[in-house]
C-alpha cells in the first residue's frame, strides 16, 4: 500500500463491493460518486497555456462536495473571512449539546427531523434562558454546527455553538458577565433535555417517525415509552469551553468546526486488500492517539453514515448573528463596545487572488518560466458528469 493513501483511494477498492450488499440512499451514493471523481477529470478540466514559452497547464475540476476531503479548505477559509466582520471585541464561549446514546438508533432513521430538532432544542434553550432576567436579560447572538461522528466515526450527533458572551437588552444596553459564563450548566442540561424530548415526543404522536433497522422496536408504544423514561432519568451532560482570548482566536477556531468531515486524509495511516487502519482519539485514555484498523467495507459504511440529507443546512445562525439582525445589532454592539470591526480580507477578491493571498501561490505564472498564463477555450475540454450526479 502507498504510504499517502487517500479516502478516495479507500473509495475505489472498496466502494463497489460495499454498494452491492448494503442499501445507499442517493445523498449518500452522490457523496460517493463525487469523492471518488474529485480531480480526475469527470468534472471537467481547465487547460491553460504559457504566451511566452508555451507549455500547457492542466487542472481537473473538483466535486465541491461538502463531504469530500479535498474540497473543504477553500471554502472553509471563504466562509471564515466572511466571518470576521460579525465578530465583535467581547467574551464568547464554546458550548456543545450532546443526547444519550440510546436515541442514536431513531435520530439515524429520521436525520432530517431529528437533526432538525437538536438546533431548535439548543437554540431555543440558550435563547430563553440568555433573554431570563435572572441569568443575562438579553438578546444573545449564536453559531450551531452539527456534527455526527465520534473519533472512530462512530454515530454521535452532536451540536456545537459559538455562543457570544453578552448581548443587548430591551433597552438596547449591552450586558455580559465577563469572563465567566452565564448560564448554569445544570440548567441548560435540563432545558435542553426537555425541549428535545418534548419534540420526539411530539414527532412520534403525529405519527412522523420511521423506525429503520435496530430503531424497529420502537415502533411499540411501550418500548418506546421506556426509551423516554431512560432518556430522562440520564444526566443530559452539555459542555462549555473557557472563553476565546480575543476576536482572531474565535476566527480562527470556528475554522476547525465549520466545514470538517467525519475523517480526514491524514489520519489514513495504511490500506491492504481488505483493512483500513487509521488514527483516532482514545477519550477513555486521555484522549491519546491510537490507531484503528477495520474492514475496508466497514470504513465505507461509517463515512457514510455521516453524509447529511439533502439540502440540510449544517451551519445556522441565531439572534444577533441571524441575517435579519446583525447588521443592524452587530454595528450597535460595536458601537457601545467601541471595538473595531474587523474588515474581510477576501471579500471580492477572485479565486486566483484569493489562492495568492492564503497560500502565496500564484496559478497565473507558468510554473516552468514565470510568464503569464492564458485559459484555452473549456469546452473544447469539458467532460459533462451526470447530470443526477450534480451538486
Amino acid at each position: 500500500m502507498s504510504k499517502d493513501c487517500t479516502i478516495q483511494d479507500v473509495f475505489h477498492r472498496f466502494y463497489s463491493s460495499f454498494e452491492s450488499t448494503h442499501s445507499i440512499s442517493p445523498a449518500q451514493r452522490k457523496a460517493a460518486y463525487h469523492i471518488m471523481n474529485c480531480k480526475t477529470g469527470a468534472f471537467g478540466v481547465n487547460v491553460s497555456v504559457c504566451e511566452d514559452c508555451g507549455c500547457i497547464s492542466v487542472h481537473y475540476n473538483s466535486c465541491r462536495d461538502r463531504c469530500c476531503p479535498m474540497c473543504q479548505e477553500f471554502p472553509k477559509e471563504k466562509w471564515v473571512d466572511a466571518r470576521r466582520e460579525d465578530i465583535l471585541d467581547a467574551p464568547y464561549f464554546h458550548v456543545v449539546f450532546t443526547v444519550p446514546e440510546e436515541l442514536n438508533p431513531i435520530i439515524y432513521s429520521n436525520q432530517k427531523f431529528l437533526y432538525t430538532a437538536l438546533y431548535h432544542a439548543a437554540s431555543d434553550t440558550l435563547s430563553e434562558l440568555a433573554a431570563d432576567c435572572k441569568y443575562l436579560g438579553t438578546d444573545i447572538g449564536y453559531i450551531c454546527i452539527l456534527h455526527t461522528w465520534g473519533s472512530t466515526m462512530n454515530f454521535h450527533p452532536h451540536i456545537h455553538s459559538i455562543v457570544l458572551g453578552g448581548g443587548l437588552d430591551v433597552k438596547n444596553h449591552w450586558k455580559d458577565n465577563g469572563k465567566d459564563f452565564f448560564l448554569p450548566i445544570k440548567v441548560i442540561s435540563k432545558t435542553f433535555r426537555g425541549k428535545y424530548m418534548a419534540e420526539l415526543k411530539q414527532l412520534w404522536e403525529n405519527d412522523r417517525l420511521e423506525f429503520h433497522g435496530s430503531a424497529a422496536p420502537y415502533k411499540n408504544y411501550y418500548t418506546f415509552k421506556e426509551l423516554l423514561n431512560t432518556c430522562y432519568a440520564k444526566e443530559w451532560i452539555p459542555y462549555c469551553k473557557k472563553p476565546f482570548d480575543g476576536a482572531e482566536s474565535v476566527i480562527r477556531y470556528l475554522g476547525k468546526y465549520t466545514h470538517r468531515i467525519a475523517i480526514s486524509n491524514y489520519r489514513i495511516k495504511d490500506m491492504t486488500e481488505s483493512t483500513v487502519t487509521f488514527s483516532a482519539k482514545d477519550y477513555k485514555n486521555q484522549g491519546l492517539w491510537k490507531e484503528i484498523t477495520i474492514s475496508g467495507e466497514e470504513f465505507i459504511r461509517r463515512f457514510l453514515m455521516h453524509v447529511p440529507p439533502k439540502r440540510f443546512v449544517r451551519i445556522r445562525h441565531y439572534g444577533l448573528l441571524s441575517s435579519r439582525n446583525k447588521k443592524k445589532k452587530i454595528t450597535l454592539c460595536r458601537n457601545i463596545l467601541g471595538c473595531k470591526k474587523y474588515i474581510s480580507k477576501l471579500k471580492d477578491m477572485d479565486a486566483p487572488a484569493i489562492i495568492r493571498l492564503l497560500y502565496n501561490k500564484d496559478i497565473c505564472k507558468c510554473s516552468s518560466c514565470g510568464g503569464k498564463i492564458i485559459p484555452l477555450p473549456t469546452e473544447q475540454h469539458f467532460i459533462k458528469p451526470k447530470p443526477h450526479m450534480l451538486c
